[in-house]
């Protein structure tokens, strides 16, 4: 792959998009058409990484801070034995009606 015909002009393509500017050069090949569909291969997977960055930035967005289901991570604590308890971590309301909370009632 050499030679004088790599220099012309007419052989090299440059592809822009105009909505996003991305700008893609392709003057490896020969051929124009080559170049042309080599062009459009990178410009096609550079539009396709930057829109997979954008779908998983809005899913972060909407997941917000994931909390990790670890020991001290609860909301709510029930103890029924040695004593009875319920306490609301994030309330910090406790009560020893722990038949009535788990009946649905109040906490």
């Amino acid at each position: 792959k050499g030679g004088q015909n790599v220099n012309k002009v007419e052989t090299g393509v440059r592809i822009k998009h105009i909505p996003s500017g991305i700008a893609v050069k392709c003057t490896q090949e020969r051929s124009q058409s080559m170049n042309k569909a080599l062009a459009m291969t990178r410009l096609k997977a550079q539009l396709l990484a930057i829109a997979q960055e954008q779908r998983l930035e809005s899913i972060r967005a909407i997941r917000g801070d994931v909390v990790e289901a670890s020991w001290g991570a609860q909301i709510r604590n029930y103890v029924m034995q040695p004593y009875k308890m319920v306490k609301d971590a994030r309330t910090g309301f406790e009560t020893s009606d722990v038949d009535g909370v788990l009946d649905g009632g109040e906490a």
